[in-house]
C-alpha cells in the first residue's frame, strides 16, 4: 500500500505543471490517492434502473458501515473519514441517484424515495445488516432508513441532519424565508467563495485552480440541484413522527457553529429516541467528517465501540 501510495505522489508530482493546466486530471489524481489511503475501490452497480456509483474497503466479512453524503455533496465527502474505518469494518460510500457518478433520471429526489432505493441498494449487495451514518440531507434519509427498516440496521449516526423543526431557525431557512438566494445552490464563482464559507467554520485551503474548477462543476449542477433542493421542500418529511421507530441506538453528532441546520435541533430528537447519544463538536461546521475528519471518527468509533458492548451483554 506504502509503494503503491507514493508511485502516485511521485507521478503526479511530476506532472505539476500538466495537472495545473487540468483542474479535472488534478481533481481525480487527488480523489485516488484520497481512496489509496483509505483503503476503498470504486464500484458501480444497476438497481432498479439506477446506475450507482460507489466506493467499497474493507474486510467483506466485517461489519458493513454505509455512509450516506449530504446535498450537493458526492461521496468523495467520506474519503477522509472512511480511512479510518476501512481496517476493521465492511466500508461503502454512495453517491445517491442525482449527485456525482450515479445515474440523475428525471425522477424523485425526495428524502422517502432515496431511502426506498438505498433499501434496494443494500439488498442487490446482499447486505443483511449494518450501521448507518449520514450527514445533513443524508442523515435525514439515515434516520428513515433506521425508522423503515429497524432490524436491519445495527446502529444509527446522523451529523447535523436536516428533517427537523429546530428550536432556533437556521441562518439558512432565514435567508430562505426572505426568499434571498439560496447560498447552497450556486450559480456564480463568488457564490461558490460563500458556499465555502456557510458550510464550514473554519474552511480548507484550496489551490486557486482547483477552487475554479470545483465552482465551475458546482455551477454546472445548479439546475438540478435547484429542482433536488425544491422537491425536498415541496415533499418534505419530518423526522419528529419517524424517530421513536428507530430501535437502534443513534449517535446525533453536531458541529455548534453549522450555519445549516441549527445545533438546537438535538434538543428536539434527542427526547424522541430510544437509545440517543450526542456529541457536540466546539467550533466546527455543518459537514465535521470534511472539517476535521480524524476527530469526527474518533467520536464514531467510540460510538460503535458502545454499541458493540451493549450487544455483547445482551448476548451474555
Amino acid at each position: 500500500m506504502k509503494k503503491i501510495l507514493l508511485a502516485l505522489i511521485l507521478v503526479i508530482a511530476a506532472a505539476g505543471t500538466v495537472l495545473y493546466v487540468f483542474p479535472a486530471t488534478l481533481m481525480a489524481s487527488i480523489q485516488l490517492i484520497g481512496q489509496t489511503v483509505a483503503g476503498l475501490s470504486s464500484k458501480q452497480l444497476e438497481v432498479a434502473d439506477l446506475s450507482i456509483h460507489y466506493y467499497e474497503g474493507g474486510p467483506k466479512d466485517g461489519e458493513t458501515i454505509l455512509m450516506v453524503h449530504g446535498f450537493g455533496a458526492d461521496k468523495n465527502n467520506w474519503l477522509q473519514f472512511a480511512r479510518y474505518f476501512t481496517k476493521r469494518y465492511h466500508v461503502i460510500a454512495l453517491d445517491l441517484p442525482g449527485f456525482g457518478d450515479s445515474s440523475k433520471p428525471p425522477a424523485s429526489y425526495d428524502v422517502g424515495t432515496q431511502a426506498e432505493r438505498i433499501a434496494a441498494f443494500t439488498q442487490a449487495l446482499g447486505i443483511k445488516r449494518l450501521h448507518i451514518i449520514g450527514n445533513s440531507m443524508g442523515g435525514q434519509i439515515a434516520a428513515l432508513y433506521g425508522a423503515r427498516y429497524p432490524h436491519q440496521v445495527a446502529s444509527v449516526a446522523l451529523l447535523d441532519n436536516a428533517g427537523i423543526d429546530a428550536p432556533h431557525e437556521s441562518e439558512l431557512y432565514r435567508l430562505i424565508e426572505q426568499d434571498k438566494p439560496n447560498p447552497l445552490v450556486v450559480k456564480t464563482p463568488q457564490q461558490f467563495d460563500q458556499l465555502i464559507d456557510f458550510v464550514f467554520y473554519k474552511a480548507p485551503t484550496l489551490p486557486e485552480r482547483l477552487k475554479t474548477y470545483m465552482a465551475e462543476q458546482a455551477i454546472a449542477s445548479s439546475g438540478l440541484n435547484e429542482q433536488i433542493f425544491s422537491q425536498l421542500r415541496d415533499r418534505y418529511i419530518p423526522l419528529e413522527p419517524e424517530l421513536p421507530k428507530i430501535e437502534a441506538p443513534t449517535l446525533l453528532l453536531w458541529g455548534d457553529q453549522d450555519r445549516v441546520l441549527d445545533v438546537s435541533s438535538i434538543k428536539v430528537m434527542q427526547p424522541l429516541l430510544k437509545h440517543p447519544s450526542v456529541v457536540v463538536m466546539k467550533d466546527c461546521g455543518h459537514v465535521p467528517m470534511v472539517e476535521r475528519p480524524a476527530e469526527t471518527a474518533e467520536h464514531y468509533q467510540a460510538f460503535l465501540d458502545t454499541v458493540a458492548q451493549t450487544l455483547s451483554k445482551h448476548k451474555t
